[in-house]
């Protein structure tokens, strides 16, 4: 999503004075002082923070892939490291970390920034980590039609770290395997330890 454009989410926009209220009203009801200096452009900076961190509404993560290209290569490819940031769909409260992804090619490859731009485009609205997952190697898969795709998204989630059992410092590991990653554990080890690497 960055680089090529950056997406706000369209509805934040549209509906911007209504949202802004809303967030005047919510801190009016946990007490605040709305009117003291610091929280004066509050609504506003809310709202703006919204436009840009719920801008996966606005892309079907599928067309995030563009462009294939035809490439013989059918060996394992990783982009890992690509880092994060979403907002938890129970508790509205940010969880972050990094995704890896992992494809065999066969015949068609994805540009490697695309990739990232496809965990912004999944990550940018509320979500589970666990759909986060499944939904890019579904996609992977969908799209490129490779021999094998796995996923692994590491997170820390701040509805688990800074409320409710308040463990900071834990993180969370999901993974999806597709394709030849699910029946070979040697393609898993291979991709598990590149990541180490």
């Amino acid at each position: 999503m960055a680089g090529k454009k950056d997406y706000v989410n369209s509805g934040v926009v549209r509906n911007r004075e209504q949202i802004e209220h809303h967030v005047k009203e919510i801190l009016k009801l946990i007490g605040e002082d709305v009117e003291r200096e610091g929280l004066l452009e509050t609504p506003a900076r809310v709202t703006r923070m919204y436009e840009e961190i719920f801008a996966g509404y606005e892309v079907d993560p599928k067309e995030v892939l563009g462009v294939t290209f035809d490439e013989q290569h059918e060996e394992l490819v990783i982009v890992r490291d690509i880092v994060y940031y979403s907002q938890c769909e129970h508790h509205m409260a940010p969880f972050f970390g990094k995704a890896h992804i992992g494809y065999i090619p066969s015949g068609k490859i994805a540009g490697l920034s695309k990739l990232a731009r496809l965990v912004e485009a999944v990550t940018r609205r509320l979500q589970v980590q666990e759909r986060i997952t499944s939904q890019i190697a579904d996609i992977l898969t969908e799209t490129l039609s490779p021999h094998g795709v796995m996923v692994v998204v590491e997170g820390e989630h701040l509805c688990m770290c800074a409320r409710g059992v308040k463990k900071p410092g834990s993180k969370t590991v999901t993974s999806a395997v597709r394709g030849e990653f699910r029946t070979s554990a040697a393609l898993r080890s291979e991709f598990l330890a590149l990541l180490k690497q």
